[in-house]
């Protein structure tokens, strides 16, 4: 058993959607989440900037003790997560888009993506493709400008649902009867896709397997808390601390919200 926090980091928010089911399936962990928001998106940078704001964000929970880290941002994962494991002596947890879920369960053989630039270039998203979406067609979209609208706390504008909708219209054209969300950002933006999806497509991203493989591997490496009482929660953004407290739920958990400049 260890009682050390569980470390999280992504470019700014988004990780929170990731943070929510790790706290549901496992409420009595310590956790840290790091928001790299002056950095975000992660999406429009080179591979190795994304690599060195993951090892700066890696090596700050890495020095609070954290016992293992989830790398909460598809961008970050696909591009620096096998650095991280070879370079790094405790687990670490990536995010990848529910791609094979969404293949096996399609009727129409056709899903749509919806992800950053660096995650739909990266050879680990192509990889994925290929294991699991065979016989399937794969719809590809950048969501150019809806992290930094989500950063901004914009989610109800008409801007956002502009935007949203020219992104969304050319592959329901197209027949796709699942959307995969490829960034830990979009599950905020499900509201708004729910008024604009029909009923016969499904929205689908990746938190609760990334929670469920998050518990499996605490369990393997016997790192798992044995607190009697729900675990603590910090919160720590380097740009703007108030579009994080704005989104969680402050009275009802162990949990403070920091600006730290990491």
């Amino acid at each position: 058993m260890d009682n050390r926090p569980i470390g999280i980091f992504d470019s700014g928010i988004g990780g929170t959607s990731i943070w929510g089911e790790l706290q549901e399936l496992l409420p009595y962990e310590d956790c840290i989440y790091l928001a790299d928001s002056k950095n975000a998106p992660y999406g429009e940078k080179s591979k190795e900037r994304i690599l060195e704001f993951s090892i700066k964000n890696t090596e700050y929970l890495l020095a609070l003790e954290c016992k293992l880290i989830v790398v909460a941002c598809n961008t970050a994962t696909t591009n620096a997560i096998e650095y991280l494991r070879e370079n790094y002596k405790i687990p670490f947890i990536g995010i990848e888009p529910a791609i094979k879920p969404a293949a096996i369960n399609s009727k129409s053989k056709i899903i749509g993506v919806l992800a950053t630039k660096g995650t739909l270039s990266s050879g680990l998203f192509h990889s994925t493709s290929k294991n699991h979406a065979a016989g399937i067609t794969v719809l590809e979209q950048r969501g150019t400008g809806l992290v930094e609208m989500i950063e901004q706390g914009n989610l109800q504008s008409d801007e956002l649902y502009a935007l949203l909708a020219g992104y969304i219209s050319p592959m329901l054209e197209k027949g796709m009867d699942y959307l995969v969300l490829g960034c830990t950002h979009y599950p905020y933006l499900i509201p708004i896709l729910k008024k604009m999806l029909p009923e016969n497509v499904t929205i689908i991203d990746s938190g609760q397997a990334v929670a469920r493989q998050t518990k499996l591997v605490l369990e393997k490496f016997d790192l798992l808390s044995n607190a009697s009482e729900l675990g603590s929660h910090q919160f720590f953004s380097n740009k703007n601390e108030k579009v994080l407290s704005n989104i969680l739920p402050l009275s009802k958990l162990n949990l403070t919200v920091s600006f730290k400049d990491f």
